[in-house]
């Protein structure tokens, strides 16, 4: 499903086909091939954001990355990036995942083209109830956001997963398995490790070179970078220079 939240109603008077048309219409269109006779919305960037909310981040934890998305995407900057390429409009999903079974879509694909459509998404953000779930699957959660590109009635210059996490992949296959497939179909993979030096909800330590961790088998494809952000404190900022980075990217840059 997707959306656009930036619509005008026009007025305007209808007139009724004839039989004979319309017949010839089908007819068209049933010789056509599937992707010409579906039209899709092209856009610069679809963009999929995918957030961990497994055991280890804690309630407040997640309020944090809520609310800096929601910020960052209500940024004047990020708003003038989004608006910037060929088409003016970006594409985006919010995703929240935890174990190889746990993958929420929070909010669906909808086209951000103005501070009013990235209002709207973010405050859908905010309002969505929070749930958690036990492990950590980086693999789990590109293996679900990579399938979400496929009949969302987009066409999208660039197709980018953006995955942030405090923690390594404890379920699920290795995530550079994952990570390769995802690239193989045309998937550039960002990531956002949050290097929390707070313990766990259950005493835990926090890993160790967890930027280094996605480095090597998180992050991939054409132009694929990270930020990381020293806690859930720092979130906000990270965010917000990695949104601009991200949706600003030239495809001729790539690769």
């Amino acid at each position: 499903m997707i959306r656009s939240l930036s619509t005008k109603g026009v007025p305007m008077r209808v007139r009724p086909i004839p039989t004979v048309g319309l017949l010839a219409l089908a007819s068209l269109l049933a010789i056509l091939p599937p992707d010409t006779a579906r039209a899709q919305r092209p856009v610069d960037l679809e963009l999929v954001l995918a957030i961990d909310v497994s055991g280890s981040v804690d309630e407040e934890e997640a309020s944090l990355q809520r609310e800096g998305y929601a910020s960052a995407l209500n940024d004047e900057r990020v708003i003038a990036a989004m608006g910037g390429g060929p088409f003016g409009a970006v594409a985006v999903t919010y995703v929240e995942w935890a174990g190889d079974d746990y993958q929420r879509t929070v909010v669906p694909w909808t086209v951000i083209a103005n501070q009013d459509d990235a209002r709207r998404f973010s405050d859908e953000i905010t309002a969505a109830p929070f749930m958690s779930a036990r492990w950590t699957s980086l693999s789990g959660a590109i293996d679900y956001c990579a399938t979400l590109f496929a009949g969302n009635g987009l066409e999208g210059v660039r197709q980018v997963i953006d995955i942030s996490g405090d923690g390594v992949n404890n379920r699920g296959r290795p995530p550079a398995v994952a990570r390769d497939e995802a690239v193989a179909a045309g998937i550039t993979i960002n990531g956002l490790p949050i290097l929390n030096e707070r313990p766990n909800p259950w005493g835990g330590a926090a890993p160790i070179d967890l930027d280094r961790y996605y480095e090597e088998n998180v992050i991939g494809g054409p132009g694929a970078f990270y930020i990381a952000a020293r806690d859930f404190d720092d979130f906000a900022a990270a965010i917000l220079s990695k949104l601009i980075r991200e949706i600003a990217a030239n495809p001729s840059d790539a690769g």
